[in-house]
């Protein structure tokens, strides 16, 4: 006899310091966790950074797509499709990859960007495959973190050079070139400076491969400033494998110099290109007031130097020059523009891509085949660069901030880098998944965070750098410019030299700058009015009108004066190369957090480390920024989550990549901030952590999203364990969990959004479940959507993000393996079974899919309708209404009810969808009883005449059903009579066969 017995989710207890768990509780492990899926939403229609591309030059059909922070992607069919090769490593930020020509199935990528931007990923060395990109080793040099060029000997691919920037946010010794002679297994470093400076480019003489140039790179980056330049930027040569160097000054600039990019002529090597940086009163991430340098030409490979021009667009970005290999008077330069008169002049062509560019290929072969590499992706044109085809499938979007609104489905909102804001829907009705097409721009620039308005479906925001923030209507279209502190308005520029911070800078009337803001400036909605906001620029400012009007509540930060805070020990001066770039301002707020229990409870964080909280609504503060325990000053505040659970509880994070410092830090107060705990526990070192949030329903469980990847913490941050499953390793810079559907929306900064649907498996995964032989989690509603495809053929250049499983999820655990399957049966509220599924027996999670349907059909035979394919028949959808659903496992069963909901667009009476399913079954039965009649009459070698009805029969059955269900409503006149019909036909045909 069975016993059944009803396991249901108790809420746990609300302490949120893990004393639920008990001493003796089984260990959850991350591979308990494997049989959670995500699902990729893309979108790809924006692309993403792209710092690098290889090209098989024997096959040009192949290359190597690098992105700045979504790992490797290779195609093999021009740019047609594209697959990952590079997504579960270690690390997940590329700065180059390299082919070796003489063995295409040896490929090195260098990890962590050589962009030298403050949104930088970095890695750990240098990785190698020996099978085209299917496996990886990581083959040494992992402190260099910034790799930013690797070049293999023509014959020999087991010489190789590395050029390794070194760190970017502090000094290091594993900078410099380095050199392999054994595939990478060694290295020995062939050209060091110092510890402040590194290698950004090598390049190797294609007819001596002894003879090198390598461009010595020194630079700088901290929370407050960059200073892109110093005494070890300089151009040397090799002319011995790099055993010996000689520094290239001859014509080239005196006094210190910035990047330097490096480009040898093919056809005639002594012709050498350099792009060199250097420049006066640097304003703005593209500009100087004065250029003192720029492209110069060697036509004795490097011994001298002539001036061509002071074209040189952002060089510390870039710098990135190359020399048409079939024409040395055809020079490219990114932001893309071209010379053909070697550089004297250049023309920045109109581009229908993205206008910030990493690099450019020329095809050796042929000139007019060029790729181009840039934020918006990747580019292939066959005119020397003036018309572009456009890869739109490649989804290495690179979201900061992900929101979602409360319609149904509900859609998806968020910021990317330098690719504006866009929001989309979570899920669609169509049959071919969320494509690009389905995803609407918000706004401009470098994207950051967007909201959507809970209440109002109309009302969204916006927000670009520097707090651009815009208040949008999805009807209409419209948008307001709702930035805080613009009495004045503003100019446009980012002067940094002349406006902010420096010595005796002023502004002139009406050439003031905007109200300082971090680079992700912050903003909320409030969780008790959502007409009210809060938004930070380095004040905190209030608005109750949508931000129509402001209030400020005060300056939250040190208010320390950047002027006087170092850079490589040194003070800002106009000679200070690529000065402060990409940061204007300093300091500035980046978190704010809203109590949403406690009406007037504030926390507010800042890029200088501090941390401020008022219980008033900004009447008062109290500065919390030196109770922390172990934590360094001025790190920067990433992360503030208020407890929904407990009033006086609080959650911060802290960044100290900015600083050098790549370990974790994580906090957990129970009093308001008065003090402070560390709860980073066993949090694998080097993480850093970008988003820190606590559960809606279970207090003990945290998550935090870091640079490699995204963690979970059952226990209130004693243990941590990775929920990777099949989401790449990426970093993980926000994510929300839906209030009503449960589900985990993750925002990748390298590989766009990811959804876990419903996540109740992680919330009700208690030390007391887990001690359980089986358990069957909480169920959510299940919608009977009915998909279709009214979209035109689109090709195989395209993404197609994934809709939600099609039916109900289904998750339980079981506490051991087992050497028979479970069972998960559904029945009815009369208790008649409905369908019986396939339950996997193995420990862990396990997710499985019902389609709220009856046991499906046999397949309908082939035919002209379905071009001779055999079509399967799934069984009819089951009537909206409450369903038991029955795990038996291990010896221990479980129920849990499930309700099914009909489409939210169908609009029927109760009565009339009873009817349909009752017909549908009961086609269903004639088109079973056909299949049966074709068996016995196969069997018994009945007539030809007599098989080929039975078989035309079940084909009418099959038509008959396929098309009542692709109308949900009682049958047509025509339809009942058929059924009548081919019932009758069904009986005769049996009694024929007897």
């Amino acid at each position: 006899m069975l016993v059944f017995c009803t396991v249901a989710w108790a809420p746990v207890p609300r302490t949120g310091d893990g004393s639920s768990y008990a001493q003796n509780a089984p260990e959850l492990t991350a591979s308990a966790l494997t049989g959670l899926r995500f699902r990729t939403l893309g979108p790809a229609n924006m692309s993403g950074r792209i710092v690098d591309l290889a090209v098989v030059e024997s096959n040009t059909y192949t290359f190597y797509a690098a992105s700045a922070t979504g790992g490797l992607w290779k195609t093999t069919d021009n740019g047609t499709t594209f697959i990952p090769v590079f997504q579960d490593e270690a690390v997940p930020s590329l700065g180059c990859v390299t082919v070796s020509q003489s063995n295409p199935n040896i490929v090195w990528v260098g990890s962590g960007e050589a962009t030298n931007r403050q949104s930088s990923g970095w890695g750990d060395g240098v990785y190698k495959s020996t099978d085209a990109g299917k496996s990886w080793t990581n083959m040494g040099l992992k402190d260099s973190e910034h790799v930013g060029r690797i070049v293999l000997h023509p014959t020999n691919p087991d010489i190789v050079y590395v050029a390794a920037l070194g760190h970017l946010w502090g000094a290091n010794r594993e900078r410099g070139l380095f050199k392999s002679i054994d595939g990478g297994k060694t290295w020995k470093a062939s050209l060091q400076i110092d510890e402040d400076t590194g290698v950004s480019d090598v390049a190797m003489d294609p007819s001596d491969p002894n003879t090198l140039y390598a461009a010595a790179h020194q630079r700088r980056r901290r929370a407050y400033g960059f200073h892109g330049g110093g005494p070890g930027n300089a151009l040397y040569k090799s002319t011995d494998g790099g055993e010996h160097w000689k520094k290239l000054t001859n014509g080239l600039p005196a006094g210190e110099l910035g990047r330097i990019g490096i480009s040898i002529y093919r056809k005639d090597p002594r012709v050498v290109y350099v792009c060199v940086e250097q420049g006066l009163r640097y304003n703005a991430s593209t500009a100087y007031e004065q250029r003192k340098a720029g492209v110069y030409r060697s036509d004795d490979k490097g011994e001298t130097w002539k001036f061509m021009s002071d074209w040189n667009p952002r060089p510390t970005y870039a710098s990135q020059i190359r020399v048409d290999p079939n024409d040395d008077q055809r020079i490219y330069m990114v932001n893309y523009s071209y010379s053909d008169d070697g550089g004297k002049t250049f023309v920045s062509p109109r581009q229908s891509l993205h206008g910030d560019d990493r690099m450019v290929w020329i095809d050796p072969r042929d000139s007019k085949h060029v790729l181009k590499a840039d934020d918006g992706g990747v580019g292939i044109s066959y005119d020397r660069g003036l018309k572009w085809l456009y890869v739109t499938s490649l989804p290495v979007s690179q979201w900061y901030h992900v929101a979602v609104d409360m319609r149904k489905p509900y859609w998806v909102y968020g910021g990317l880098q330098d690719n504006g804001c866009w929001r989309g829907p979570s899920a669609t009705s169509f049959s071919s998944g969320i494509t690009n097409d389905d995803w609407i721009r918000t706004c401009g620039g470098d994207g950051f965070k967007a909201l959507a308005d809970p209440n109002d479906d109309t009302t969204f925001y916006s927000e670009s750098q520097y707090l651009g923030l815009v208040r949008g209507n999805s009807i209409t279209g419209e948008s307001r410019d709702i930035r805080p502190d613009q009495k004045h308005g503003f100019i446009q520029e980012r002067r940094n030299w002349k406006t902010w911070g420096k010595p005796g800078a002023k502004e002139p009337e009406l050439g003031n700058a905007m109200a300082p803001a971090n680079w992700d400036g912050p903003f909320i909605l409030s969780a008790f009015d959502s007409k009210t906001l809060y938004a930070g620029t380095n004040q905190l400012w209030k608005s109750t009108d949508r931000g129509d009007t402001w209030t400020s509540l005060g300056d939250m930060t040190t208010g320390v004066d950047r002027s006087t805070l170092r850079v490589m020990s040194q003070l800002s001066t106009e000679t200070t190369l690529s000065l402060d770039d990409g940061i204007p301002y300093y300091p500035t707020i980046t978190e704010i957090a809203e109590s949403p229990v406690k009406r007037g409870l504030l926390y507010v964080g800042a890029d200088d480390g501090n941390v401020q909280v008022t219980q008033d609504d900004g009447k008062h503060w109290a500065n919390l920024a030196k109770r922390f325990p172990g934590l360094p000053e001025s790190m920067w505040v990433s992360g503030i989550e208020a407890s929904r659970h407990n009033a006086g509880t609080v959650y911060v994070s802290f960044d100290g990549h900015r600083s050098n410092d790549f370990a974790n830090y994580l906090y957990r107060s129970t009093d308001f901030g008065s003090s402070w705990t560390s709860i980073a526990g066993d949090l694998p070192p080097k993480r850093v952590i970008h988003a820190v949030h606590e559960d809606p329903k279970n207090p003990n469980l945290i998550y935090v999203g870091t640079e490699h990847g995204f963690f979970l913490s059952p226990d209130s941050g004693r243990h941590w364990i990775e929920l990777k499953n099949n989401l790449p390793r990426v970093p993980v810079n926000d994510f929300v969990i839906h209030p009503r559907d449960n589900d985990l929306v993750v925002a990748t900064h390298g590989r766009g959004v990811w959804i876990l649907d419903n996540i109740s498996a992680l919330q009700e995964l208690t030390p007391a479940v887990l001690s359980e032989a089986a358990h069957l989690f909480t169920l959510r509603p299940a919608d009977e959507i009915r998909y279709f495809n009214p979209k035109a053929h689109q090709g195989d250049m395209v993404f197609r993000g994934d809709n939600p499983p099609a039916g109900a999820i289904i998750d339980y655990y079981t506490r051991d393996n087992s050497a028979t399957n479970a069972s998960l049966d559904i029945v009815d509220a009369a208790g008649q079974p409905v369908a019986r599924l396939q339950a996997p027996h193995l420990a862990g999670v396990h997710r499985v899919i019902w389609n709220l349907r009856y046991d499906a059909l046999p397949a309908a035979p082939a035919d002209e309708e379905s071009g001779g394919r055999v079509i399967p028949m799934a069984g009819p959808l089951v009537t909206p209404g409450e369903y038991i659903v029955r795990l038996t496992a291990l010896g221990h069963t479980s129920e849990q009810k499930l309700q099914v909901k009909e489409d939210p667009r169908i609009e029927i009476s109760p009565a009339d969808r009873k009817m349909w399913t009752d017909a549908l079954r009961a086609v269903a039965d004639l088109y079973r009883g056909a299949v049966t009649l074709r068996d016995q009459l196969s069997r018994r070698g009945a007539s030809a005449e007599l098989r080929d009805t039975a078989r035309e029969l079940q084909t009418r059955l099959a038509t008959l059903y396929r098309q009542m269900g692709g109308s949900t409503g009682r049958p047509t006149a025509d339809q009942q009579a058929q059924m009548q019909f081919y019932k009758a036909e069904l009986e005769t045909l049996q009694k024929r066969a007897q």
